[in-house]
């Protein structure tokens, strides 16, 4: 109905006796897919008896119309004087609401105004049991006051509303319509499953009825999966994505969703036109804005993954923008249904747009061009947020800012991403100092968090651009590069990182930056095995921290000295500088420094065997502080240590269950470090129960592991304990020299791994000289009883030749082979990696080892070896020896038929 047209054609089934209750509603062509708890919400509101006026708001598309149809439909029996549908969308003008429900009522004609017209709708609908279903009120509005004058005549009218947003009356009861469920693409269910969420069966209703054969299968899945998450559930979206099946396959179509307002266009021709294209649908609810509006809408469109009312009062430059019109404005925009507000118990709500809105938004942020000015408002605003949060880690305060960091995450990701890209195709000098700037200030939620790759990618690209930039900037943020890339464990490039910044710090005369600097140089020199560089280096930092009277950075400096003389067994003065490094941070309430510290104690008392009373009682305070702060890694490093104290009591049950438990968390954060020594632990576990197959596996992952990070000094006790495995195993292989005159005679031959554990000790010892780092005496039983067996059993001449051919041994020969293959290496890998030592039977099919089945799963599931490798965090080089014993114990030749094994035997 044009707004000159005074009447509007309607059928209807009349009020006779015997017939069914007076309705207009339109027949729909396709079934309602289910939204049964939004129809049982609404239903329980209608049958209220102060709801008397429900209105449904959501956004366009969202399918307000056909849920409000589908309850007033079941509504029939409650209403004998008629269900009568009445659709505001072609009409513009307020004074035209009363005659339309007139006309739908097949009253009378009355012209816009009449105020007779008026009184006589109301005296027929006085005494009538009716319900109105007022479609499409949003942009009518002004006439809700029309609305509550009939609710207050006539005492037995309901009327049902579709708006994009609500009516602002008193007794007025509002139900955000949401958008419909999706699937979670981490989590993807069987088939049938996702056929259960109503975003997916709604896609493929209106798939199959274009294209008939279409079917969701294994193959595509996931893809319409997608499709459905990245519509945002929204069934308009849906219905148009469908409706280009029959030419876009499920792959190409999720594509092109890149740019979905171009895609989502030529919908059915019996929708209304504002609904043939996504694009129409918002700009309608757009056009609706006021244009103060409108100028936040757009602006709003930078904002990834919503924000606060904060950051948008951030953005928000226009001269009228005061921040009581601000919150009116985004008010506005949430009770028009174009912006969402998410609750977040105990903080401050979020704002979101749905991505097809947003994505309208930003096409005309960019037609308005205000794009650079409201990018440049939002990367003052984090960069403000990240420099205030910098004083907040460590304390009680800690858990909340990296809540609310990671929830502004997405957002920082985009504010770095422009300012690079600025910087990278511009000559803006401000755009690279801002990124730098920014990075630095995120060091330690990046560090926390676990983003550590993804900051160092980010602070590398910014540093290369960093020409021209103040010293102190690039000083910063080569210092914040020094700390993901140890963390990463490239202790090459946070050496070379480090070196720089403290150069530019001593050209700055930066006491501060000078002794953070050394810090650095400190953990990388420990970490390469280099302790009396490394002791320099912290003492240094010590006494200018001391200088400088800086409080919490003294503690970490004597934290870090403490460090390096429990590796140097000196275990009395550690104690005492541990415990002065607590007592700062106590006197701080500096909680990361007081669980920190606690741990490493506890740690030193274990391997020192000293005072092992007090290690629970340590432990359980450092467990609760990690868990207070929300420290994963700290807390799975409390966990592991449990685990040790565990087995040195004798529970070896209890301990391979607690390091098991720190070692998947370590292996989730992929903190390489923590599992290398995780599967030690492990390793020890195994060897005292016997289980010696399995410890030399672990031992040997833990060792790989350890080279690959270049850490010298840990490595030691995986040296020694794979030795003692060596040592304690009976070996059916036996090694004969070839100039041997006992070659062939086995009761003289050598035992080839009692030979391999000789020279493993000799390294080991040659190693722990090199680095002062003498055996501590929670190794010292074992190591003893290693050397006096090997001994034994080569007798001395041959066992201080082996163990001199150890010393003279590099790392790398432990690992890969020489050019000209020699027996002991070669036999020695088909040992540990092909299972030729005897072992106790196993609980597994075929005789797998747990190891096996663990790769034998990742291969039914389709991995590659090297995708395996990654997943375990071991050598691609020990996933192709797990597979070829695979293969030799299953007699199969092909990952199908270990797959089909896998199933058959439930292993999957």
């Amino acid at each position: 109905m044009q707004d000159n047209i005074s009447f509007l054609p309607t059928r209807r089934t009349p009020a006779e006796p015997g017939l069914a209750t007076p309705n207009n509603l339109p027949v729909q062509l396709t079934s309602f897919i289910g939204r049964e708890s939004e129809i049982a919400t609404v239903s329980t509101l209608l049958r209220r008896a102060e709801v008397r006026l429900l209105t449904l708001t959501g956004t366009g598309g969202v399918g307000k119309t056909r849920l409000a149809l589908e309850v007033a439909g079941q509504f029939l029996p409650d209403y004998p004087d008629g269900v009568f549908f009445v659709s505001l969308a072609p009409i513009s003008d307020p004074e035209l609401v009363i005659p339309t429900i007139a006309h739908t009522l097949d009253l009378w004609e009355v012209e816009a105004g009449d105020h007779k017209g008026t009184l006589l709708l109301k005296s027929y609908l006085r005494n009538r049991r009716l319900l109105l279903l007022l479609d499409n009120f949003e942009q009518v509005v002004e006439a809700s006051l029309s609305v509550v004058e009939l609710l207050e005549s006539c005492p037995e009218l309901n009327i049902l509303v579709t708006s994009r947003e609500a009516l602002h009356l008193n007794g007025e009861h509002e139900y955000v319509v949401p958008t419909l469920a999706v699937p979670d693409l981490q989590h993807l269910p069987a088939i049938e499953e996702l056929l259960q969420y109503e975003a997916v069966a709604l896609f493929m209703q209106q798939a199959q009825a274009i294209k008939p054969d279409f079917r969701i299968t294994s193959a595509n899945a996931a893809t319409i999966a997608e499709i459905c998450v990245r519509l945002d559930g929204l069934p308009l979206a849906l219905v148009l994505a469908a409706s280009r099946i029959k030419l876009l396959p499920p792959k190409t179509l999720l594509q092109r969703l890149e740019h979905r307002l171009s895609i989502l266009t030529d919908g059915p021709r019996n929708l209304p036109p504002r609904q043939r294209t996504l694009r129409n649908t918002i700009a309608w609810s757009y056009d609706l804005l006021s244009v103060e509006e409108q100028r936040l809408f757009r602006r709003l469109s930078v904002f990834v993954g919503g924000c606060t009312l904060e950051a948008i009062e951030a953005i928000s430059t226009a001269p009228d923008d005061k921040t009581t019109e601000i919150l009116n404005r985004v008010t506005s925009l949430v009770d028009k249904s174009l912006l969402q507000q998410v609750e977040r118990e105990g903080n401050e709500p979020r704002l979101l747009f749905l991505e097809t809105i947003r994505e309208y938004a930003l096409e005309q942020l960019i037609a308005s061009g205000e794009m650079e000015a409201t990018r440049q408002a939002q990367a003052g605003y984090y960069l403000r947020l990240a420099e205030e949060t910098k004083s907040k880690f460590g304390g009680p305060e800690q858990t909340a800012w990296l809540e609310r960091l990671e929830s502004e995450h997405d957002n920082m990701r985009s504010v770095m991403q422009w300012l690079l890209e600025k910087g990278e195709t511009e000559d803006s000098a401000r755009a690279i100092e801002m990124a730098l700037q920014l990075g630095a200030a995120l060091r330690e939620f990046w560090s926390k968090q676990n983003y550590s790759l993804e900051a160092l990618n980010f602070l590398e690209r910014a540093l290369a651009r960093s020409q021209g930039i103040a010293p102190h900037v690039v000083a910063n943020a080569l210092s914040a590069a020094t700390h993901m890339a140890y963390i990463q464990d490239k202790n090459d490039l946070a050496e070379e990182l480090a070196e720089e910044s403290l150069r530019l710090y001593r050209e700055l005369e930066n006491t501060k930056g000078i002794a953070l600097s050394l810090h650095h140089l400190e953990r990388v020199a420990r970490t390469k095995g280099d302790l009396k560089a490394a002791r320099s280096r912290i003492e240094e930092s010590l006494e200018l921290w001391t200088n400088l009277g800086n409080r919490q950075r003294i503690g970490w400096s004597l934290f870090r000295l403490a460090r390096q003389l429990t590796q140097q067994a000196e275990y009395a003065e550690a104690r005492h500088l541990f415990e002065e490094s607590l007592a700062i941070f106590r006197e701080l309430e500096y909680k990361e420094g007081i669980a920190y510290t606690l741990l490493r104690l506890v740690e030193m008392l274990l391997i020192s065997l000293d005072d092992l009373d007090q290690v629970r009682s340590l432990l359980k305070e450092g467990l609760v502080c990690m868990r207070e702060l929300d420290d994963k890694d700290g807390e799975s490093f409390c966990i592991a240590l449990a685990g040790r104290l565990a087995l040195l009591q004798g529970d070896v049950a209890r301990a391979r269950v607690l390091i098991e438990d720190s070692l998947l968390t370590a292996r989730q954060l992929g903190n390489k470090a923590s599992i290398a020594e995780y599967l030690r632990l492990l390793a020890e576990a195994a060897t005292t129960q016997g289980d010696y197959v399995k410890a030399g596996a672990l031992y040997q992952d833990s060792l790989e592991l350890y080279q690959t990070l270049g850490d010298k000094e840990d490595m030691i006790s995986s040296l020694e304990g794979l030795a003692s495995v060596l040592v304690e195993e009976s070996i059916a292989i036996r090694w004969v020299p070839e100039n041997s005159a006992s070659a062939g005679n086995d009761e003289t031959s050598v035992p080839l791994n009692v030979l391999w554990a000789s020279r493993l000790c000799g390294m080991a010892e040659s190693l722990r000289e090199k680095m002062g780092t003498p055996l501590p005496p929670i190794e010292r039983d074992a190591c003893e009883r290693t050397i006096a067996s090997a001994r034994s059993r080569l007798g001395e001449e041959a066992f201080a030749q082996a163990r001199t051919e150890g010393r003279g041994m590099s790392l790398e020969e432990v690992f890969s082979p020489p050019k000209q293959p020699d027996p002991l290496l070669t036999e020695l890998e088909q040992v540990l990696q092909q299972g030729a030592i005897e072992q106790a039977p196993s609980s597994y099919p075929a005789g797998l080892t747990e190891r096996e089945v663990e790769v034998l799963r990742l291969v039914a599931q389709g991995q590659t070896n090297a995708q395996i490798a990654e997943q375990l965090i071991i050598s691609p080089h020990t996933v192709n020896a797990h597979v070829r014993s695979i293969f030799n114990k299953l007699d199969v030749n092909s990952r199908n038929a270990a797959t089909r094994f896998a199933i058959e035997h439930h292993l999957t």
